[in-house]
């Protein structure tokens, strides 16, 4: 895993020269990507270590909670992977609360360059700092007086937009997981650990993994082909399971031709396609007969990508 530091003065501690990349970067998607690109490309031209410098929560459930996502596209360790593939040192995760929101733009962009930073690299429109003053321009005339180069990138677009985590987040509750893919640059993954259900799963003849997607953004309920990481093809009902009484929003995979135990196992689920809504059936006996007949078409369907 990268560097991982919480706080601007370990930042500013680091005895090398410093590039950066600043921004939320939930998903860490392709727009994304360009812009990490560039600090990691200036640490190896020029010597020194790239950072990303990111926020949790995310900005906007302190700022203006009844606007936030509902969900995100990744958590801190899955974005921690992330920019650990593209090539990144190091990550700062700053705390973002009530306080830090009343941060004047320019304090901020004074305090994260105490240290020996040579590049910051931003989305064009990026803005920051209390009530959001702090943007480019701000970036670019500070940059000029302190003596670092200011990396200002353009949206990236895909299909005639810009893509952007909200569009995805879209995307995936439409389940068009092709589209999604196309924009994050890699398939959409959901990670989570598997937690001890009531093994009712088992008592029909189809053992389950659950898993609890707690704020990750996930498609519609339903039953849906899936493919479960280094372990094959499966099928999942993600929802309440209102025939045996559930309440509980879960994700329930039924792995094909497997026999283990994978509780407290992390495993990562990507969702291949939909196979139907679900539904209350009026026993337990038809419930059993459908899961028979989602698994085998899960088995056989075609990925519609």
């Amino acid at each position: 895993m990268p560097i991982r530091l919480d706080s601007l003065d370990e930042l500013a501690a680091q005895e090398v020269q410093l590039h950066l990349a600043l921004g939320v970067f939930d998903g860490v998607h392709v727009g994304h990507q360009v812009v990490i690109s560039r600090a990691v490309e200036a640490a190896r031209a020029e010597g020194g270590k790239s950072f990303v410098v990111t926020f949790s929560p995310h900005p906007i459930r302190v700022i203006a909670p009844g606007k936030a996502p509902g969900a995100l596209l990744a958590t801190l360790d899955e974005k921690a992977e992330l920019v650990k593939s593209y090539g990144v040192d190091g990550l700062l995760v700053i705390r973002f609360d009530e306080d830090f929101a009343k941060m004047e733009a320019e304090d901020f962009v004074m305090k994260i360059t105490e240290g020996d930073v040579k590049t910051i690299a931003v989305g064009e429109d990026w803005r920051f700092g209390a009530k959001r003053k702090g943007d480019v321009s701000m970036l670019r005339r500070i940059g000029e007086e302190r003596g670092f180069r200011l990396e200002a990138v353009a949206p990236v677009m895909w299909d005639g937009e810009r893509i952007s985590s909200t569009r995805i987040r879209q995307a995936i509750r439409d389940g068009a997981f092709g589209a999604v893919e196309k924009m994050l640059g890699r398939k959409y993954e959901v990670a989570g650990k598997v937690i001890e259900g009531r093994k009712l799963g088992r008592q029909l003849g189809f053992p389950t993994a659950n898993i609890d997607p707690g704020d990750l953004q996930m498609p519609k309920d339903g039953v849906w082909a899936v493919d479960v990481e280094g372990i094959g093809r499966g099928v999942a009902n993600l929802g309440v399971r209102p025939t045996v009484g559930g309440e509980r929003k879960l994700l329930e995979v039924h792995i094909l031709d497997f026999d283990g135990d994978l509780y407290c196992k992390v495993l990562k689920i990507s969702f291949l396609r939909f196979i139907r809504e679900e539904r209350k059936f009026e026993s337990v006996d038809q419930l059993k007969v459908q899961i028979g007949h989602d698994a085998e078409d899960a088995r056989t369907v075609e990925i519609s990508h």
